[in-house]
């Protein structure tokens, strides 16, 4: 299995694709009404329409943070997602009744990150979702905030299930991150941005490269023909 890539913060149809297109594996997108990537179910159908004729569909994943099961129920209506975030004080008990709810969409439960003892946490969480990810704690922010975790201190972080590493991974850092950390997949959302959710095309393409560098197994498309 290659290295999942998950870029976040997606809100604009024609970054998506050519995002897609770079290669990576996942687009996020934020569905949390107080951030500024947030975007709209509506939005998230037009993205994700921009992407229907590519050779291959990248996950398509709503971030949500401590969101009522209706209200991911009513984006689910108009957005088709592939996969549901959790990145609020989602309780396991609650992770688990979204899974049930929606079993054919993929779970991925987000742990903010203080001290290597909340590491523990992840215990009560990975047999009740699919994927877990880890991002740097912000006191005021649930994500995008630049912040990076101790990656030598979880290095010897296995749990029972995939994970992603998250908190203020850039083309710059990656190699050091992946060096010393050993994640199934990343996600990153500042860290290839001009502002929040404007992505830098050229720093997700330089993103792929190091990626290469450092021997990830990462699926590269060519460049796409024509206009």
């Amino acid at each position: 299995m290659g290295l999942r890539v998950k870029i976040c913060g997606i809100t604009q149809p024609a970054q998506g694709r050519a995002i897609a297109q770079l290669g990576a594996t996942a687009l996020g997108f934020i569905c949390v009404p107080q951030s500024p990537r947030y975007v709209t179910p509506q939005q998230i159908a037009q993205i994700i329409a921009a992407l229907e004729d590519l050779p291959q569909l990248p996950d398509r994943v709503g971030v949500f943070a401590n969101a009522e099961e209706a209200a991911i129920a009513a984006a689910l209506t108009i957005a088709p997602l592939t996969a549901l975030q959790l990145h609020g004080n989602e309780s396991p008990e609650q992770c688990h009744q979204i899974r049930q709810r929606w079993p054919d969409l993929e779970l991925i439960k987000a742990l903010r990150i203080r001290h290597t003892a909340d590491l523990e946490q992840a215990q009560a969480y990975e047999a009740v979702v699919d994927t877990l990810l880890l991002d740097a704690y912000h006191p005021e922010q649930l994500g995008g905030t630049g912040l990076t975790l101790d990656w030598g201190a979880i290095a010897a972080f296995r749990p029972i299930c995939p994970w992603l590493l998250a908190g203020g991974l850039t083309p710059d850092n990656i190699q050091l991150a992946l060096s010393q950390a050993s994640p199934d997949g990343i996600d990153l959302s500042s860290g290839v941005e001009r502002s929040p959710g404007d992505k830098d095309l050229g720093q997700v393409a330089q993103l792929m490269q190091q990626l290469i560098k450092t021997g990830a197994e990462v699926l590269i498309p060519p460049p796409p023909i024509g206009p």
